[in-house]
């Protein structure tokens, strides 16, 4: 460990100052990127060998597994259960159900398939809200410039801006499901909604519940997507492969029922990968924020079937993760806290970078702090102090979240600050998709976190949930179009297909000189490959 500040002594040159001075900046923020930030390690990236994004870079961990062999190869699916749909989505998560509503709306038959439950997610685990450009001094635009700033001008602008423009819509179809959002006046039939800062925002446009606004979306969407009589829902039902037509587009994929222990193959007009990120990986080493099925199954698919990607070196770490104690290493306080007045200050007693700066700079100020022995050591733990005194003793009204987090870790947080350090939070690189998720393959669509180039190199407070909903209501909705256009095509494909790019795979990985026995996808964290059972029953369709 480096040198760091014992804890005791952190706390007494913390309360020795009533309000912490401002440590003058040492570094440009470029700089302090340059060479603080985890993705300019040197061990942060290396370059793809095949496939379609060959020769960009990529984290060796990823890398390792977006070169992989199939995890069903030389399994026999001639047995497995057989369905059909018109739009296979794959992700129980807010994109997913919002792709599965719209396009069931839209006139599809729908078949949702979670690997865990419907809901369970990093959706839930959103806590500080969503953006939304709509007070009087705000606009769109607006808030498409201070996210391609936020990026590093690096994302598409053409999806940035489909993102910004469709937010005011995404928060009329919440309020119309039954969502709730904080209000000026919760006691007033009319309130106005309430407005928060975010960091590297120029406008307060944060809406949100409480800090547990995830939460309360999901609440809804799941209840929504639980009583559509146009969607059949497959809880525990992971995907293990994508299925294949021979002019080399999606048919559909290859799941494995969990409940019953066999695979199942679901032919699909349309199919859409809705599967998240890949937190659970761990890269770097760094503790995350994320739940766990975050372990990239979507990007290794849609990568074999030949989907391209881009910026898969760049990831964020949330400044605010829990330091202390160990078992609770990771979780995530809200970006809410410091909106609401929480200082970052390290153990010398002073803040060290402004809280509501982006979060990529804010992260690495935390690990320039420790790394320069300003740092704070409790139990063999190092982070910075997050001093939520000053939010008072109504923390616990305005951020049950954080109370609760805070009860787990034996802390009073209106009395005693929280030692944190930066928690791997987010992807922002992802599989590259059009305005209205398609992606390079016929007949697959992405959303959400599998998704590059929407938020450029950083991401800012509140487009991740507003990302999910603007985008998995756009690929609901193309699906579900090019589905029923497929209905009357003479010239369209048996609705079935097969694992032929799996071979096709195969010979680049052996061309390459790259192990074949490395499988993937992972699935879970630690599982390598899932055994092959005899089928025991029929799974009863579920709801």
């Amino acid at each position: 460990m480096n040198s760091a500040i014992p804890y005791a002594q952190a706390l007494t040159n913390l309360t020795a100052h009533a309000q912490p001075p401002l440590r003058p900046a040492e570094l440009s923020r470029s700089a302090l990127l340059a060479q603080y930030h985890p993705d300019s390690d040197a061990n942060a990236s290396t370059l793809l060998q095949i496939g379609p994004s060959r020769g960009q870079a990529c984290h060796p961990q990823l890398a390792a597994l977006l070169q992989s062999n199939a995890l069903i190869d030389g399994f026999d699916l001639a047995g497995a259960e057989q369905r059909s749909t018109d739009v296979l989505v794959i992700g129980g998560g807010g994109a997913g159900a919002a792709a599965a509503l719209t396009a069931a709306r839209s006139g599809a038959q729908v078949m949702l398939a979670s690997k865990l439950r419907l809901g369970d997610s990093n959706t839930v685990m959103a806590e500080g809200g969503i953006q939304a450009a709509l007070a009087a001094s705000d606009s769109p635009q607006q808030h498409f410039d201070d996210a391609m700033r936020g990026g590093h001008q690096c994302a598409n602008p053409q999806l940035l801006a489909q993102m910004a423009s469709d937010a005011p819509g995404v928060i009329r179809w919440l309020i119309e499901l039954g969502m709730h959002f904080d209000l000026e006046d919760p006691l007033s039939d009319g309130g106005k909604l309430r407005y928060k800062q975010a960091g590297g925002c120029s406008q307060r446009r944060i809406l949100c519940y409480r800090d547990y606004t995830g939460l309360e979306m999901m609440r809804v969407l799941r209840e929504t997507v639980e009583l559509d009589p146009a969607i059949s829902l497959l809880n525990r039902c992971p995907v293990v492969e994508l299925l294949s037509h021979e002019d080399g587009s999606c048919a559909g994929a290859v799941l494995y029922d969990l409940e019953y222990q066999r695979f199942m193959v679901v032919s699909a007009r349309q199919t859409i990968l809705a599967t998240g990120g890949c937190g659970r990986l761990h890269l770097q080493g760094f503790p995350t924020s994320n739940h766990y099925g975050a372990t990239a199954d979507g990007l290794v698919l849609a990568y074999r079937l030949g989907a391209g990607l881009r910026d898969m070196d760049a990831f964020q770490y949330h400044p605010t993760g829990v330091a202390w104690p160990q078992r609770l290493r990771g979780g995530l306080i809200s970006e809410a806290a410091r909106s609401g007045g929480a200082l970052l200050v390290n153990g010398l007693g002073e803040r060290f970078i402004e809280e509501l700066a982006p979060r990529d700079v804010v992260s690495a100020a935390i690990l320039r702090e420790c790394a320069a022995g300003r740092g704070i050591e409790r139990n063999g733990q190092l982070g910075v102090f997050l001093d939520t005194r000053a939010l008072g003793p109504e923390l616990a009204q305005r951020l049950p979240a954080l109370q609760h987090l805070a009860d787990k870790c034996g802390i009073d947080p209106s009395r005693e600050p929280m030692l944190i350090y930066p928690t791997l939070h987010y992807q922002n690189g992802g599989v590259v998709i059009d305005g209205n998720g398609q992606t390079e393959v016929p007949g697959l669509l992405c959303a959400g976190e599998i998704t590059g180039g929407i938020h450029g190199r950083n991401r800012l407070m509140g487009n991740a949930l507003l990302d999910i909903l603007a985008f998995g209501r756009r690929a609901g909705r193309q699906a579900a179009r090019l589905a029923q256009a497929a209905r009357h095509k003479s010239s369209l494909p048996p609705l079935r297909g097969g694992i032929e790019h799996v071979y096709r795979w195969q010979r680049q990985l052996a061309l390459a000189g790259l192990d074949a026995s490395v499988q993937a996808p992972l699935l879970y964290p630690g599982q390598a490959r899932l055994a092959l059972h005899r089928p025991t029953g029929t799974r009863a369709q579920e709801k």
